[in-house]
């Protein structure tokens, strides 16, 4: 029976932590910039003007 290589099952698992910790950190980047570009540009939802939809009925 073959004996377990567990310095491969350690850098398998220190690749995978890696791999999540480097897709936070692009998913947090895009937040933060998404929300800065919003604020730089005065498009905050609540600063958002209020336009009536065209297909409502007139009375």
């Amino acid at each position: 029976m073959a004996t377990p290589n567990y310095s491969f099952e350690k850098r398998k698992r220190e690749l995978a932590k890696k791999a999540a910790k480097e897709a936070k950190k692009l998913r947090k980047g895009e937040k933060a910039a998404s929300s800065e570009t919003d604020e730089v540009a005065g498009n905050s939802p609540t600063d958002a003007p209020i336009v009536p939809s065209e297909a409502a009925p007139e009375a």
